[in-house]
């Protein structure tokens, strides 16, 4: 017997599908987080400056994602899985998704709880909750310096170009969480199939061409309903 080719569904998830377990964003009090502007402490030119804050500012990031749990709009992501072949494509770089149970996650801006090596990037190491702290004096399996495994502002993002491509595969397309003002990511949006539909959901939508289903709600809301709208008939 064939096997049933289950219809692509391609989430875009941003920092607001993460917000209800508690995770800070980028954007928390008016584009400081913790007390330091965000380009010291998230780009590459405030990686040369300043190593050591930077490190020491992910590591305190990394000791909060182990406390938080994924919420239901993740879980609700990975139930999807059940009637479709489900990418969910981050620009987060928690590992929430993943823990509540998604299979196939692409990560835009790196992963939190990953670091690479600072002389061959290819090599790249994962952290566990055991061991969550990196500095300066941090090696790698090899012996090289490390740095987080981080796009920082100011970096190309590797993972653009298989985005694009796997938003051309969707047959159904969910935006959740994002602003929806962040590029390259935002751009993805274009190269879905004209005709394909596309689900926003979000507390603060921004305007979207005709044509987009727009639920104007928090993520674990959203999906909840969404689950109802995609669920397939009997």
């Amino acid at each position: 017997m064939a096997e049933v080719k289950l219809p692509k569904l391609v989430v875009l998830t941003g920092a607001g599908v993460s917000a209800e377990s508690g995770i800070k964003t980028y954007r928390d009090a008016g584009g400081l987080w913790e007390n330091y502007p965000v380009m010291e402490v998230a780009s590459a030119a405030g990686f040369n400056r300043n190593p050591a804050l930077i490190h020491d500012f992910y590591n305190a990031r990394r000791a909060e994602l182990v406390k938080a749990q994924p919420n239901d709009a993740h879980r609700a992501l990975a139930e999807l899985e059940k009637w479709y072949d489900v990418t969910v494509i981050t620009q987060n770089v928690d590992n929430l998704h993943e823990r509540a149970g998604s299979s196939n996650v692409l990560h835009l801006h790196g992963e939190l709880m990953k670091i690479r090596s600072m002389k061959h990037p290819e090599r790249v190491c994962e952290l566990t909750p055991d061991n969550l702290t990196t500095s300066l004096d941090t090696r790698d399996p090899y012996g090289d310096p490390v740095r987080p495994h981080i796009v920082f502002f100011q970096e190309a993002v590797p993972n653009i170009e298989p985005a694009a491509k796997l938003m051309e595969q969707a047959d159904v397309v969910v935006i959740i969480g994002t602003s929806m003002a962040v590029y390259p990511a935002a751009g993805l949006i274009h190269y879905a199939r004209r005709g394909v539909p596309v689900y926003y959901i979000d507390p603060r939508p921004v305007p979207v061409p005709d044509g987009i289903t727009v639920l104007p709600v928090k993520a674990t809301e959203g999906m909840r309903q969404l689950i109802e709208i995609l669920r397939p008939k009997p």
